[in-house]
């Protein structure tokens, strides 16, 4: 269990007058309530980030009544945990508020700038801070996933000490990226993109705010125009100011009403939110194939537009496909299988973006054609008896016989040839004799399969 920490010194101990006081490490950077707010030179980004829990938007699970960093904020009483989400959900914000809540100093740093050396500094510095002060430290490390598994251990012993609570923060899964170690000590709290709405309100607020934001300048914006910014940022509070500020210079200093051509230029060099090699990929094939699988065309169509549009390589959408067609949609559609090859060789014949549309084509035939994974299962039962009976013989009469010495030993004796036999099948079996009982491939009721079905119940009837 991680264990809480608390940060505050006790009454008696704190010194009068200076509940924010930062003795045995002044000058600390990114201490927790010493901080110049920014100026009006840093991005809006900068400027309009929440100052406490009321501006906060967004993350309610986590900030809402009884969520867990609510319940940690209003206790004052911090314990070391991990932050995972995308850019723009406010990691670094609800670390900051956690700080200032328990009034501890708080240092940030980052793992793609700095390294272990300054983590041992800042871990002297809060060892001096707290022998004099009482006071704790939050060390919050940005990029937490930069740091290799040798650097992250080094975090190990002063966060079980309690000599600083860590607070992490990484776009990238922590189940890959961070030491199990650290996350037996530091949880992992997921983030979420922001909606559309919580976007809107933040959009709106930089408007309104005439000391922050952008109501000094008289610049407003519709519902619809606000609206699209939201949309825009794919869930990015960082993102849907940066479109904002861009339109505010792009309209001029006269101020008025922001126009939908406007925003639409700022948002021109917007680029889809997407990773080839991390989650995000990961989580948008994962949703293409249950939409083919579900049987939802239409969803179907918007993932791969999805991976496409965002540069993913088409031909490895080909091949998912095609697996797609064997093993969701299996023998209920036999042709699905060619449908998905011609899908492949179409795109590579027309390149992009004219062959695209034969991936599209395959997506939708196989979200629309019938399913059965009874082949996908039958499969795994065929190859894991296999496995099981690496030895078993082949039956004599289905060994193959090409010399007079292996004719004599009985090979390829009493077979016989189906097509010669009454209805074409003959009464022998092709099994080795202990598994000539199993069913490895069922066939279902749909499709195709219905009438295999058919067919093999009576063959295996007229084997007996």
């Amino acid at each position: 269990m991680t264990r809480a920490f608390d940060l505050f010194p006790h009454p008696e101990k704190r010194e009068p007058g200076r509940p924010g006081s930062d003795a045995g490490g002044g000058g600390l950077r990114g201490s927790a309530g010493n901080e110049s707010p920014p100026g009006s030179h840093a991005p809006l980004a900068a400027r309009m980030r929440p100052r406490n829990l009321a501006e906060f938007q967004g993350q309610e699970a986590l900030v809402g009544e009884g969520g867990p960093l609510r319940t940690m904020i209003d206790a004052g009483r911090v314990s070391s945990f991990i932050l995972w989400g995308p850019p723009g959900s406010g990691k670094t914000t609800l670390a900051r508020l956690v700080a200032e809540s328990a009034e501890a100093a708080f240092t940030s740093f980052s793992a793609v700038t700095e390294g272990v050396a300054r983590v041992r500094e800042i871990i002297a510095e809060a060892r001096t801070r707290r022998q004099a002060s009482g006071r704790g430290t939050i060390l919050f490390c940005d990029e937490i996933h930069r740091f290799n598994k040798a650097q992250q251990d080094a975090f190990l012993p002063v966060v079980e000490a309690g000599d600083v609570v860590l607070v992490g923060a990484t776009t990238e899964n922590p189940s890959f990226e961070v030491v199990r170690p650290l996350l037996s000590r530091a949880p992992v709290v997921v983030l979420e993109p922001l909606s559309v709405d919580d976007l809107a309100a933040v959009v709106s607020a930089a408007l309104a705010d005439e000391e922050r934001g952008l109501g000094a300048v008289g610049l407003s914006a519709s519902p619809d125009v606000v609206q699209r910014i939201a949309q825009a940022a794919d869930g990015d509070a960082r993102r849907a100011l940066g479109i904002l500020e861009r339109a505010a210079e792009i309209a001029g200093p006269s101020g008025g009403d922001l126009s939908a051509a406007v925003v639409e230029t700022a948002v021109q060099h917007r680029f889809a939110v997407y990773d080839k090699a991390g989650d995000q990929h990961y989580d948008l094939i994962s949703a293409l194939h249950k939409s083919v699988r579900g049987g939802d065309p239409d969803a179907a169509l918007y993932w791969l537009g999805r991976m496409l549009d965002a540069g993913e390589d088409p031909m490895y959408l080909a091949r998912r496909l095609v697996r797609m067609a064997v093993e969701d949609v299996g023998l209920a559609d036999p042709g699905a299988l060619a449908v998905a090859l011609a899908g492949r060789d179409g795109y590579r014949f027309l390149g992009s973006p004219e062959g695209e549309l034969a991936l599209a084509q395959t997506a939708a035939y196989l979200a629309a054609a019938p399913k059965s994974n009874q082949l996908y299962k039958g499969w795994g039962r065929a190859l894991q008896a296999a496995r099981d009976s690496p030895g078993e013989p082949v039956p004599l009469h289905l060994r193959n016989a090409p010399t007079a010495l292996m004719k004599d030993l009985g090979h390829g004796k009493d077979y016989l040839y189906d097509p010669d036999q009454p209805g074409g099948v003959s009464r022998q079996r092709y099994l080795p004799e202990t598994l000539v009982a199993e069913r490895f491939y069922r066939p279902g009721d749909t499709g195709w399969e219905a009438e295999a079905r058919a067919r093999v119940e009576e063959w295996r009837r007229r084997r007996g």
